[in-house]
């Protein structure tokens, strides 16, 4: 499977130019942890930084910086880790991990957001396979016990 079929589409994005209060706000009104930072370029959306509440919670609120002296660019995270569309899920885990992250944005070839994949998104597909891979065995000796009476 491809990372772009298991992403989720709706991402909640936002400028760096946004202030920490409106980030935070729209964290919580779409129940999210973390927002796409993005910029119009060659009339494409394109990504580029990750704020997430924890960089809230360690930049800000930890410092007690008063809110309305940085904005989201002061403390979003840069080094952003880009995946493919149409990168494997397993590829995409493994770059996950070698950075340490555990939310990507999705792009397709020409850069733009699509769609972003958390940790939790494979980790639920993997424990549906797996899943599925214990009931196979279960299954296995049933036919067995079949077979034999």
């Amino acid at each position: 499977m491809t990372t772009g079929k298991l992403c989720k589409r709706d991402v909640i994005t936002i400028h760096r130019d946004a202030t920490i209060r409106e980030a935070a706000r729209l964290m919580r009104k779409h129940h999210v942890g973390c927002l796409v930072i993005t910029e119009a370029k060659a009339g494409r959306t394109e990504p580029v930084g990750i704020l997430t509440d924890r960089d809230i919670v360690m930049e800000v609120i930890a410092e007690d910086i008063n809110l309305n002296e940085v904005s989201v660019g002061d403390i979003m995270s840069y080094a952003l880790l880009k995946v493919r569309e149409c990168d494997s899920i397993i590829e995409t885990a493994q770059r996950m991990r070698a950075r340490g992250v555990r939310r990507v944005p999705v792009v397709n070839d020409e850069g733009e957001l699509i769609g972003i994949i958390a940790l939790d998104d494979i980790l639920e597909l993997l424990s549906e396979e797996l899943s599925m891979l214990a009931k196979l065995t279960s299954r296995e000796a049933e036919q067995e016990q079949k077979k034999r009476a």
